[in-house]
């Protein structure tokens, strides 16, 4: 019996779990909890580094309590994608890391997406990248080395610091089609950006085994191995078992993320539809909305009631909630690329606002910024078969309904719900046991739960006319206005 971890390194915490691959299965779990600093700096989302390793070790500490830890062959870990870990010539933090959701970079996106024609959104790591050089020069005249955060936890781990090709397309200084660094894109923020970026390893190299001090925190044999990692995308698709055509995921967290594997890269010059690299060497074109459980969180906390409460209020209301949208745009929007836009309640008549209408609106909203990823991936040529719900979110029943009814697709549940750290353990195990990555997933999938949520196709076109609503006012208020503009 061999058991391999997995650990998630997220914006609200890290999640590690401890896969038994005899078994097939998870045997025990930890968690640790943090929070992103609070800032007054609009638009400023920030963390630094050591409290990732500090979260992730008691999280692995915890999982490991449970299982003899000499047992344990290899790490795989997942990463928030797109955060900037500035390092110096030794290797420590410079500053603050800033995260996927720090959009205080929204002017040198709008600059960068005008000098390459391709729209950049602040999220990714570039904008981020030129931040620093416009905005602290002290710190860039320190800055020798570029990391992604599961890139910096790799580097903790073993003492070498690497890249591989799923994180890395998350930087907008990929090239996603050839997998490899776009020199040129680099050259546009400084001619020695491309000396700052570490190697380039493959789906199935390892990175290194443990450092001795690090095996010997954790209880592990110094032989212990690093695999890859990647983004948490990346490694949810594994973890959901995502690596066929036609099969796709839909996370619903503080973000929203809707992804699936393919043959080919889609390269949409819009940004809207992110360029990404699978971890298993096929293609994981994604769309990440900014707001979803955020939502969802607002419209309970505005009428005092926790989800039990006031979904069954939800319930009771019709799909399409008789003309009223929430437009779900209350931290600025990713995609579509409208930083500075809001949330707003549209369709409101004498009686309208009630709890059930609003939370049910707020639930539709979230829902239709998905809805309108998957029809851009299918002007691409994608076609999907079958949706895998997983985050916070997906528990919600209601929820379900309504994303199986709008996309009228069927909608199955991962067994284990932390996907992320999930695939950072089969990585690990395909890794050690030298499987071609997407080949050792189809042979060990996950599993799903019994419960299947058929779409009702009744409630299709209330469905499709609440979309066409909220992609009407929302272009209507925000497309090329001062509340899109980036």
């Amino acid at each position: 019996m061999s058991l391999f971890m997995g650990l998630d390194v997220g914006t609200q915490g890290c999640k590690a779990v401890v896969y038994d691959d005899h078994l097939h299965q998870v045997v025990s779990r930890g968690s640790y909890p943090y929070e992103i600093l609070k800032s007054k700096v609009p638009g400023r989302a920030e963390q630094h580094p050591s409290l990732w390793i500090e979260g992730g070790f008691s999280a692995m500490k915890a999982a490991l309590s449970a299982v003899d830890p000499k047992k344990v062959k290899g790490i795989g870990i997942s990463g928030q994608q797109h955060g900037f870990v500035p390092l110096d010539r030794n290797g420590a933090v410079i500053r603050n890391a800033k995260l996927w959701c720090d959009v205080e970079s929204a002017k040198e996106a709008r600059d960068l997406s005008k000098k390459w024609n391709w729209t950049l959104v602040p999220g990714f790591t570039a904008s981020k990248i030129l931040w620093l050089k416009n905005n602290e020069p002290e710190n860039w005249a320190k800055l020798a080395n570029v990391a992604l955060p599961h890139d910096y936890f790799n580097y903790y781990l073993t003492g070498r610091l690497c890249m591989e090709s799923g994180d890395a397309s998350g930087t907008g200084l990929f090239d996603t089609a050839n997998r490899k660094f776009d020199l040129e894109r680099m050259s546009t923020i400084d001619s020695s950006l491309h000396s700052f970026f570490p190697d380039l390893i493959g789906p199935n190299d390892v990175v290194g085994t443990l450092r001795p001090e690090v095996a010997e925190s954790l209880g592990l044999s110094p032989g212990v191995q690093v695999a890859p990692g990647s983004g948490d995308n990346q490694m949810s698709a594994l973890g959901s078992g995502a690596v066929r055509e036609g099969l796709w995921v839909a996370s619903l967290g503080t973000s929203g993320t809707l992804f699936g594997a393919t043959k080919q890269p889609i390269l949409d010059p819009t940004g809207g539809v992110s360029p990404f690299c699978s971890t298993d060497g096929q293609w994981l074109p994604l769309l990440c909305t900014m707001n979803c459980t955020t939502v969802t969180e607002e419209a309970r906390r505005a009428f005092g009631m926790d989800h039990a409460t006031i979904t069954p209020l939800a319930e009771a209301e019709e799909p399409g909630c008789d003309g009223v949208n929430f437009l779900p745009y209350l931290t600025g929007e990713r995609t579509p690329n409208w930083p500075n836009s809001t949330g707003a309640l549209t369709g409101l008549r004498q009686g309208s606002l009630k709890p059930g209408v609003v939370y049910r609106a707020a639930l539709e909203g979230a829902t239709f910024a998905l809805l309108r990823g998957m029809k851009m991936m299918e002007d691409y040529g994608v076609a999907a078969s079958e949706l895998r719900l997983v985050g916070g979110g997906s528990k919600n029943k209601l929820w379900r309904k309504i994303i199986a009814d709008s996309f009228q697709l069927p909608i199955r549940f991962p067994t284990e719900p932390e996907s992320a750290a999930l695939g950072g353990a089969l990585q690990a195990a395909a890794v050690y046991n030298q499987e071609p990555v997407a080949d050792y997933i189809t042979a060990h999938e996950p599993g799903t739960t019994d419960e299947v949520v058929e779409p009702n196709a009744s409630n299709k076109q209330k469905y499709e006319e609440a979309y066409e609503r909220h992609v009407t006012y929302g272009e209507a208020m925000f497309e090329g206005t001062a509340f899109g503009k980036v």
